[in-house]
């Protein structure tokens, strides 16, 4: 048996966490994603994986494995592109997580121009608004919105990511418009527990900086759930720009102080420091931070 494919089959388990989920991946059955990983085993004279009737885990060994076989199986992909010509002709698989509001709007804006372009490359894309960890769930890639706490991870910034208050016309109409920055102590706020010192909302205009001490009936780790309650009229929300942009076009929601500008996310790609980079992964961090320099998101 072929060891690179025992070896893939092996990866491929490992972060499905199924033989049937990795079977599908890589268009085998699953009797055969069962027999290379047995035969890996056994040609290594070792247990890789935990098996139960309900999950599969990597053993100690089978997770040191998993680390170092990753590289491999790249170069040899690196290796088939080259000795095939394709090395211009990007090709093979890339594994993203994105937050899932911006993945499911944004980031797939981005990636239609890549793909059409690079037609021998697949995308295997998890959108999830929970931290994903890249290495032990074998992404290539990760973009993330704010606050970054992964500080073992190469970290690129592709672009600035603004922030807009609004509400509800319903809203406004029940409460009044707020005058200023400093009226939003009398408002019901819409927290978003994503955004760094989330209860503490600044405001910037020429050389003044204001900071309003925020307060209000929803906590949510969402924009997109954030901006919905705003369209119900719950409240006050400062939200990416992004999340609010179709609403602030037809009018659903308001854009308040646009005199002011607010704090800005950070929008970046991480990727694991230990892990070879290919061209593909590297071409495609390229193709978003261009993608994002010409569709810059700026004030209302």
């Amino acid at each position: 048996m072929d060891k690179i494919e025992t070896m893939r089959a092996f990866q491929a388990v490992a972060q499905e966490g199924s033989f049937t989920a990795a079977a599908r991946r890589l268009g085998i059955s699953t009797k055969l994603a069962s027999k290379y990983v047995q035969q890996l085993e056994a040609r290594l004279e070792t247990q890789l994986f935990n098996r139960t009737t309900r999950s599969v885990s990597l053993t100690d060994v089978g997770t040191a494995y998993l680390e170092r076989c990753r590289p491999i199986l790249e170069q040899v992909d690196e290796l088939d592109a080259l000795v095939q010509e394709r090395q211009t002709a990007l090709a093979g698989p890339i594994r993203i997580t994105a937050p899932t509001g911006f993945g499911s709007t944004r980031l797939t804006e981005a990636l239609l121009p890549f793909m059409k372009t690079h037609k021998d490359v697949t995308i295997d894309m998890k959108l999830s608004d929970n931290r994903v960890a890249l290495v032990e769930e074998g992404f290539d890639l990760a973009i993330r919105i704010g606050m970054l706490r992964d500080s073992t991870l190469i970290v690129r910034k592709l672009s600035d990511m603004p922030l807009i208050i609004c509400a509800a016309p319903a809203y406004l109409a029940k409460h009044g418009r707020p005058d200023g920055p400093e009226a939003l102590v009398t408002h019901d706020c819409l927290i978003d527990q994503n955004q760094s010192d989330a209860t503490t909302w600044r405001f910037h205009a020429d050389r003044s900086d204001v900071s309003i001490k925020v307060a209000g009936p929803l906590r949510a780790n969402s924009p997109g759930a954030i901006a919905q309650m705003a369209l119900g009229g719950l409240g006050i929300a400062r939200c990416p720009r992004y999340v609010v942009e179709a609403a602030l076009d037809d009018g659903r929601l308001e854009q308040l102080f646009p005199e002011f500008t607010t704090d800005a996310f950070g929008l970046y790609a991480l990727y694991p420091p230990n892990r070879h980079l290919t061209a593909r992964v590297r071409a495609l961090i390229d193709h978003f931070a261009e993608h994002l320099r010409h569709h810059r998101q700026g004030p209302v």
